[in-house]
């Protein structure tokens, strides 16, 4: 008898413990949907005209398919991919994967590319010269110090021809090492990219990402020489890998595919500031 007791309560605990465990996992399903199906979505502004063309042109996009926005500012990118690891921002659209992967190698996180957006190429300015070709033996060039835009600096300065590149370089980690001939013996020094504009009346050229011409009101029509954009270089829109096949992210991505942005983009880009990557086109 006592046995039959102690079977029928080891059974009733067990049959308890599996519908808690159910219980669990049900809620842990729901928690899952409610979270790639939220509609409020929260950006990480940094300066630049990639946070910009968002709010103005895909933003009301988004509105219209019944999302809310919430914009948080952030003075650096850094920063703002920093709240993007931690969840504090569901995703920003102002770095390119390379960026991106330099980042997620620093911190061991997995920042996710979702889709290519329009993006405003590097070029060459200058406050003293009107023409790459005039550059002359001993000028002093300054480009940016982040790893994914010095890479781009140097293929610029080989596109300009003022430099060649080791045959075995990759050009998405280039550096000064991998120079095999400076032709000019020009002197090349690495600056933050916020700081190279207020240094153009002291130099004689400088490399500027499209962001930091924005950022610092610099006419792009000005650019003596652009790169060509290559795919690790195009802008994308970045979230945390754990949300990269969300519904709220697979209608971003929808959202700068629609016609309502090419129409906004036919309006806004005549003078060709904006490189158009093809999956958006």
């Amino acid at each position: 008898m006592k046995k039959n007791i102690v079977t029928k309560i080891i059974i009733g605990l067990t049959t308890s413990l599996f519908a808690l465990g159910l219980a669990g996992c049900g809620s842990s399903a729901s928690t899952d949907t409610k979270a790639t199906e939220k509609k409020d979505l929260t950006i990480g502004i940094s300066p630049g005209p990639y946070s910009e063309l968002f709010t103005s042109a895909v933003k009301p996009i988004l509105e219209k398919n019944g999302y809310t926005i919430k914009e948080v500012n952030f003075s650096d990118l850094r920063q703002a991919d920093v709240a993007l690891t931690e969840g504090s921002v569901d995703f920003n659209v102002d770095q390119h994967s390379a960026y991106a992967n330099n980042f997620n190698k620093e911190t061991n996180n997995k920042l996710t590319p979702i889709t290519p957006i329009p993006t405003v190429p590097a070029g060459i300015f200058s406050n003293k010269h009107t023409s790459i070709d005039q550059v002359a033996k001993g000028q002093k060039v300054a480009i940016p110090n982040d790893p994914s835009n010095t890479a781009r600096a140097f293929r610029l300065l080989k596109k300009a021809g003022w430099i060649k590149l080791k045959e075995d370089a990759n050009p998405a980690t280039l550096t000064i090492n991998d120079v095999s001939e400076n032709t000019y013996n020009l002197d090349i020094t690495l600056m933050d990219s916020a700081q190279i504009p207020r240094a153009l009346d002291d130099i004689d050229f400088a490399v500027l990402p499209g962001s930091m011409v924005y950022a610092s009101k610099i006419d792009p029509s000005k650019s003596l020489l652009s790169e060509d954009v290559s795919k690790e270089l195009q802008l994308q829109v970045v979230v945390d890998e754990k949300n990269k096949d969300s519904k709220w992210a697979k209608d971003i991505v929808e959202a700068y595919k629609s016609k309502d942005f090419k129409d906004y983009m036919a309006e806004h880009n005549k003078n060709n500031y904006w490189f158009i990557p093809d999956e958006i086109k």
